[in-house]
């Protein structure tokens, strides 16, 4: 069995560098030892994303992957019946214009779109994940709005999605899911599951910890009231989301409101996992990866 690790660019980890390849590394062993104790010699190498070419074939691929390039390539695989995670279909739909319009379609309870109105709303970059505090911006008025669209069209980026700000708690959420299961995108929730394996989910108050990559969003919703809100509900509708989008190991973002109602404000493709890294690691491991 040969395995790849595949490194994301340092671009798309802003302030999370080593904890990305902490979870990584983690996944890696994990995936390692449980072939081992099958009798399956495991050989593991590591490849940063911009080096990663057609020759570097394997049967497994663990992917933190966002370059085009890169993406183009684990899809070459995938192709040939390798084994890819994250798939790298999944991962393009992470865009966020593509994910954006992906919820809309399926009802995800999220923000609603905002006009160039008064209301305040968070302006973000669509054509890739957020690699900076510049990416995510939020807009008080109709004014801040187009001064901060100005600064986007002065970087060069006219692929952006404008939501409507909600006040509440911010969670932050991490998970693991199987796409291999019987149920198909669109179908009922999975029931609740809480714990190793596949189903695997955790949600944090950022406030309570201080961990955060921006701090944006808790800049603006202040400290969390946690407010109680349910939790099953979260995960079955995060869990039909990566179902939707295509990937089995995922995070994200959610605000929870006074009134206990839940809105998914960012999601994305294969997270640090900083609070939950060696439980994470261990329900990676456990995905179908034959």
């Amino acid at each position: 069995m040969i395995l790849i690790a595949v490194r994301r660019d340092d671009r798309f980890s802003p302030n999370s560098v080593e904890k990305d390849r902490l979870i990584l590394e983690a996944a890696c062993n994990n995936v390692c030892r449980q072939f081992e104790q099958q009798g399956v010699p495991c050989a593991l190498r590591w490849v940063d994303e911009a080096e990663l070419t057609p020759a570097d074939e394997a049967d497994l691929y663990l992917s933190m992957a966002r370059l085009p390039e890169a993406l183009q390539v684990l899809e070459g695989f995938e192709q040939q019946g390798r084994r890819v995670v994250n798939s790298a279909r999944g991962v393009m739909n992470c865009q966020r214009s593509v994910l954006e319009k992906l919820m809309r379609e399926h009802h995800v309870s999220a923000p609603q779109p905002c006009d160039e109105g008064g209301s305040p709303c968070w302006l973000k970059r669509g054509d890739a994940a957020a690699q900076s505090k510049a990416d995510v911006v939020f807009c008080q008025d109709a004014d801040a709005l187009q001064k901060a669209l100005a600064d986007f069209k002065a970087r060069g980026i006219s692929d952006y999605v404008v939501s409507r700000h909600v006040e509440g708690d911010v969670v932050k959420f991490y998970g693991v899911s199987d796409l291999h299961s019987t149920e198909e995108p669109g179908s009922a929730p999975l029931p609740f599951r809480e714990g190793l394996g596949i189903g695997f989910f955790r949600y944090f108050y950022p406030t309570d910890d201080g961990q955060t990559k921006f701090g944006d969003e808790t800049q603006h919703n202040g400290p969390s009231h946690h407010y109680t809100f349910d939790a099953q509900a979260l995960q079955s509708e995060v869990e039909r989301l990566a179902r939707l989008v295509g990937i089995e190991v995922y995070g994200g973002d959610a605000i929870i409101d006074s009134e206990g109602r839940f809105y998914i404000i960012d999601f994305n493709d294969w997270p640090s996992f900083s609070r939950c890294r060696d439980e994470a690691a261990e329900a990676i491991a456990n995905c179908p990866l034959k």
